[in-house]
């Protein structure tokens, strides 16, 4: 079932996620749930608390676009960043419309996580899975990468975000 995608300026959005503690049905059918929603929004990623799951659940793929098969699940994942290399890279966000913006992020990292069976693993990762992987740990930590932009860059959106919500409000 594809969710809802909370768009910026929504405050739940600066909510953290919470550990999973349990593995459920219920985490296994929102993970599955959170891959439809990727899809439907030709994501590479999404983070529990962009669908208003306040939950340490992030899920990705980057086999896309035109090939949708290499979806992954990372229960309670924590990011070790390897070296002191950074890259910079243009990101966009399903939770943050109409917006491009190159940001400075760790060149590679090793996550460790959980998978939907409850086993630990652990990947490092470069590039652009590198770059999704940060950016959607900062979602469990209630941070969206306008967070990583100037303050001039981040105002201007705000403005034209509001902006563009009031005009869709109007009858």
């Amino acid at each position: 079932m594809k969710l809802e995608i909370l768009r910026y300026p929504d405050e739940r959005l600066r909510r953290k996620g919470e550990p999973i503690t349990e593995i459920t049905e219920e985490i296994r059918v929102l993970a599955g749930d959170m891959v439809e929603t990727m899809y439907a929004e030709e994501g590479i990623g999404l983070a529990a608390p962009q669908v208003d799951r306040l939950l340490r659940l992030v899920v990705t793929d980057f086999s896309g676009p035109s090939k949708r098969e290499g979806a992954k699940v990372y229960i309670n994942p924590e990011l070790e960043f390897l070296g002191e290399e950074k890259q910079e890279s243009e990101e966009g966000c399903l939770s943050v419309p109409d917006l491009r913006a190159s940001v400075e992020r760790a060149s590679r990292v090793r996550v460790r996580a959980l998978d939907l069976e409850g086993r630990p693993f652990t990947e490092e990762a470069d590039g652009v899975r590198s770059i999704c992987l940060q950016h959607e740990c900062d979602h469990l930590e209630g941070r969206l990468f306008l967070d990583h932009l100037s303050r001039l860059k981040r105002n201007l959106y705000t403005v034209k975000r509001k902006k563009a919500l009031l005009m869709t409000e109007r009858p």
